[in-house]
């Protein structure tokens, strides 16, 4: 059973479609990526959360350009691509939601085509304000964020013994703490200390951080000690406490 789960693992979800090409995509001005942070192939190849993050990094880009380096040839290719991106995601990246409103896709090819969901790994929607690309009061942002933390995302568990975001690329059902750990740096104090708890009961007493754990019995897990998870964690208590 476990070969043939390894086997389906990688022929849907590390391989690219079209004998490793991808889907068509429509000219966006976004970046174009063929995986997503989870090593997990992207559906459509315009994914939302890596073209904020690249605007965010060029932002630094134009900065450093041109107070440092003093360079106004690399300062003007920052800019127009930073352009160029944001411009995409506002243009092709917001999905008209049912229930939440105005939401940001996880991924789109650009002719009107979305993939809805989040994904634990970093970057991911939830993540957006942590990494500077928007305000945790934002409106579209909020929308995101009580979707991303409802059923409608395929990839949001609800167990006896924890609810949050895992991802395809660990067994159904399992809950990462990296997404546990984001959801508190992404939301109040209180909600902060929540996920400090949460934590805390569902590191099957070992004292580390998983990758992924099983919602229903937080002894079955992936990874015994995930320095990722255990890194953000630790900045979570930090800013919580100090």
């Amino acid at each position: 059973m476990k070969k043939i789960a390894r086997t389906w693992n990688r022929e849907e979800t590390e391989t690219l479609k079209r004998k490793g090409r991808g889907l068509p995509v429509n000219e966006t001005g976004m970046t174009w990526s063929a995986f997503r942070p989870s090593d997990d192939a992207c559906r459509f190849n315009y994914l939302m959360p890596a073209n904020m993050f690249a605007s965010i990094v060029l932002e630094y880009i134009k900065e450093f350009s041109k107070d440092i380096y003093h360079d106004d040839l690399l300062y003007e290719k920052a800019r127009q691509l930073k352009w160029d991106i944001d411009y995409g995601i506002k243009c092709y990246g917001i999905y008209l939601h049912p229930q939440f409103g105005k939401i940001y896709a996880y991924e789109t090819d650009g002719f009107g085509n979305y993939c809805l969901m989040d994904d634990a790994n970093v970057p991911s929607l939830l993540s957006i304000p942590y990494l500077g690309y928007c305000k945790k009061e934002d409106v579209l942002y909020q929308n995101t964020r009580k979707f991303i933390l409802s059923k409608e995302n395929p990839y949001y568990y609800q167990g006896t013994c924890a609810s949050g975001i895992g991802s395809p690329h660990t067994p159904n059902n399992y809950i990462w703490h990296i997404a546990i750990t984001m959801q508190g740096l992404t939301g109040d104090k209180k909600e902060a200390k929540r996920m400090i708890n949460l934590i805390l009961k569902t590191d099957n007493e070992e004292g580390f951080c998983h990758e992924g754990f099983d919602k229903d019995d937080p002894s079955h897990y992936t990874r015994s000690w995930f320095a990722w998870a255990n890194s953000l964690f630790a900045e979570l208590v930090y800013k919580t406490y100090f």
